[in-house]
């Protein structure tokens, strides 16, 4: 995506069409602050690409399929994988946008209702 991707869509539905529509993690140039927290409530990754590249960089027209390798922290690089439909295999630097270990711990449990859910199940056994 995009410099200031989600900006104008604070509520919280922009960021849930984007996982009904299947999408795990995103990858923008800049991502709105309140849209970027919104996206990890429904348990989408965000990623940035590094300053001065884009989409167009790697030439990214949509039928690639992406892998993340690295370990997810705040704000950590990390490398995308991204192979093109004739096989080629291209490797990137991004940078993670949770920005915190609470984001991490939201984002590992698939989104902030499904933390609850575990949190109040694990609560309740004890």
């Amino acid at each position: 995506a995009g410099t200031n991707y989600g900006q104008g869509s604070s509520r919280d539905w922009a960021a849930k069409g984007v996982r009904l529509a299947g999408v795990e993690v995103l990858i923008a140039e800049s991502i709105e602050r309140i849209h970027r927290t919104n996206l990890v409530g429904m348990g989408v990754l965000p990623l940035q690409f590094k300053d001065g590249e884009t989409r167009h960089t790697y030439s990214i027209d949509g039928s690639e399929t992406f892998d993340i390798e690295g370990e997810i922290t705040p704000r950590t690089d990390l490398t995308v994988v991204m192979t093109r439909a004739n096989g080629e295999v291209v490797k990137f630097p991004v940078t993670c946008r949770l920005d915190t270990s609470a984001e991490v711990d939201v984002y590992k449990n698939g989104g902030i209702l499904q933390k609850f859910a575990k949190d109040v199940i694990a609560s309740s056994k004890k």
